[in-house]
């Protein structure tokens, strides 16, 4: 499983996080968690598959928003603690 994150500006509101949550959903149907933070300025989500990074710049840029960049890193479940 891999997270990914996506640098993202112009979000200003809630709204911007649904649009832009839509939009990687409609990207990527695979997705999961898949989440945008406006004050963070980023969306990430998880997907088994590698992902086409030229597809989700073309995406965002498509809704009017700015991508900025994208990293992939191999995603580890956490384990809940017992102690």
């Amino acid at each position: 499983m891999n997270k990914i994150t996506v640098k993202i500006d112009g979000m200003m509101c809630g709204m911007c996080e649904s649009h832009i949550c839509d939009t990687i959903r409609k990207a990527f149907p695979d997705a999961k968690k898949v989440k945008a933070s406006k004050s963070n300025g980023e969306a990430t989500f998880l997907t088994d598959k590698q992902i086409d990074k030229d597809r989700i710049e073309k995406a965002i840029t498509e809704t009017g928003y700015t991508f900025i960049s994208v990293t992939e890193e191999q995603y580890k479940k956490k384990m809940p603690f017992f102690g």
